[in-house]
């Protein structure tokens, strides 16, 4: 064989050179999967969209807290504030009396430094205010001035409120009818008043003091008088009494009942007139 033929055939056989743009597209083709792994691979890119992304981080899972929610935090932690919503809401606070000064006693709320008037700390008068130091008491807040950095508080109004409680259960207690003995306490020109048993007071109105007409009751009463009484109505926490109620009604003199005979029948027969006469 010529070496021109031998040429020939080693061209023939030699593979043809492949282009960039050419290897570019068979490795795309090599990496695109066939239709029917496609629907496959579609569907788990779908399947891994729905599931949610695990967090791993705790902290990121809460939402930021805006400037807003610190001021309110920062309002929480104000002690003027928890005061004054005390005072709004009429909170009852238990404290204890820590200090004493001139005209009143201390008290701390809230870490704030509360000033309690004397003549809001009893129902009375109280002559030494030492007797309330550590002592345990239920105050209102009725007075705040943070500028002044002034905070007042008073234990009265809740005495009086627990008072008129006790009193109103004291009154449901006495049922209408009862006897009771009492002292006169007061006299109006309408009644008297009489002071009872576990500090009741009741009114005996001018027409229920005798069974007597009495036009002034200082004409039968003074004040200091013992007397007895009766309930006789009980209304809108106020007692009505009664003395005539008690007092022996005057025995009636018995009626004698008078018997009448009947009328003798008179004849008018002149036989009758002249019966029994003797000629």
């Amino acid at each position: 064989m010529s070496e021109e033929m031998k040429m020939e055939e080693v061209t023939t056989t030699t593979e043809t050179p492949v282009s960039t743009e050419e290897e570019a597209e068979v490795c795309k083709a090599a990496d695109s999967p066939t239709q029917e792994e496609a629907p496959a691979q579609e569907a788990a890119v779908v399947e891994n969209a729905a599931q949610p992304v695990a967090e791993t981080d705790e902290a990121s899972a809460k939402p930021m807290e805006s400037m807003a929610d610190y001021e309110d935090h920062f309002d929480d932690a104000n002690p003027w504030n928890r005061v004054t919503e005390y005072m709004n809401e009429k909170t009852i606070l238990p404290v204890k009396v820590e200090g004493v000064v001139n005209g009143g006693v201390i008290a701390m709320v809230e870490g704030l430094r509360g000033f309690i008037p004397a003549s809001k700390l009893s129902l009375s008068y109280i002559e030494d205010l030492e007797t309330y130091l550590l002592k345990d008491i239920e105050v209102q807040v009725i007075d705040i001035d943070q500028a002044k950095n002034r905070l007042i508080l008073s234990a009265r109004d809740i005495l009086k409120a627990k008072e008129r409680q006790a009193r109103k259960d004291k009154i449901n207690s006495v049922k209408v009818g009862t006897v009771m003995e009492g002292v006169v306490e007061t006299l109006q020109n309408y009644g008297a008043f009489i002071k009872l048993e576990d500090d009741l007071s009741g009114l005996v109105h001018v027409s229920q003091i005798s069974t007597k007409r009495v036009n002034q009751p200082s004409d039968v009463l003074k004040v200091g008088d013992n007397v007895k009484v009766k309930v006789i109505a009980i209304k809108d926490g106020k007692i009505s009494l009664s003395m005539k109620a008690l007092e022996e009604k005057p025995e009636e003199a018995p009626v004698e009942k008078v018997v009448i005979p009947k009328a003798e029948k008179i004849s008018t027969n002149l036989g009758d007139l002249l019966k029994g006469i003797k000629l």
